[in-house]
């Protein structure tokens, strides 16, 4: 029997440490439960987590704006994709309700990010300064 071989623990590979759990604790961890994409198979998952950095890049690794942004992508294809489904047993599905209910949460995610952007804000002042400069009083000033 031949000895395996080390693809650099990769979470499919029996060199695994992390058996594909994801770390809650990173930004891409904590949009992939925002946007509940927690499957425990990676290949199962709707991103990878180079596609999630990708939305936090883009969002000022704001884990709010990019768990919005990929609920936006995810809502897009589901109307894409599923439209108005209905079998013969009754059962149907209607991907424009789900894209709506998903581009919905996406608005309370930008909701939850402005607020937290103007809570870092709160208190914070600026000088500005009155007049122009040392000049002496009355003297003519040339722009």
């Amino acid at each position: 029997m031949s000895e395996p071989i080390y693809d650099g623990g990769t979470p499919d590979s029996e060199f695994s440490t992390t058996d594909g759990a994801i770390d809650y604790t990173t930004p891409a961890g904590q949009v992939r439960l925002y946007i509940t994409d927690t499957d425990d198979t990676p290949a199962n998952r709707l991103f990878t987590d180079e596609q999630l950095t990708v939305f936090l890049n883009r969002n000022g690794d704001n884990v709010y704006r990019a768990a919005a942004q990929a609920l936006r992508v995810i809502a897009a294809s589901e109307v894409l994709v599923s439209k108005v489904i209905r079998t013969q047993a009754g059962t149907s599905t209607d991907g424009a309700k789900v894209s709506a209910e998903l581009r919905a949460l996406a608005a309370e995610y930008d909701a939850q990010a402005n607020a937290d952007d103007s809570a870092a804000v709160e208190g914070f002042f600026d000088v500005v300064p009155f007049g122009g400069g040392s000049k002496p009083e009355g003297a003519e000033r040339r722009y």
